[in-house]
């Protein structure tokens, strides 16, 4: 039983189980090649916050004042425009683009 149970562990390898030295002298270690920079569950939360965000956009807001927002704020993947040209682009005034509104459904 001993020596089957050791057989099949032979295979394992554990994040920590160091690979190679590296360019510094420095143990390198399984985890550190295939982890990345990034925080994982903060990636996740901040998908989940845009998702909520598009949701209540395009609930409470008329197509014009989405279109504001979308420009306003870079959302379509643009850059993020000033009030005036937002104005420009839809064609209203720049106190409309300043204006904040409420949900109101």
């Amino acid at each position: 039983m001993y020596f089957r149970s050791q057989r099949k562990s032979a295979q394992d390898v554990s994040l920590s189980d160091y690979i190679e030295t590296g360019a510094d002298g420095a143990p390198l270690a399984l985890m550190d090649v295939i982890s990345e920079d990034g925080d994982l569950m903060e990636e996740v939360s901040t998908r989940e916050s845009a998702l909520l965000l598009r949701k209540a956009v395009k609930k409470c807001l008329t197509d014009q004042e989405r279109q504001v927002i979308v420009l306003r704020y870079g959302l379509s993947g643009e850059s993020p425009l000033r009030q005036r040209q937002v104005a420009e682009r839809i064609g209203i005034s720049r106190s409309y683009v300043s204006h904040r509104g409420y949900c109101k459904r």
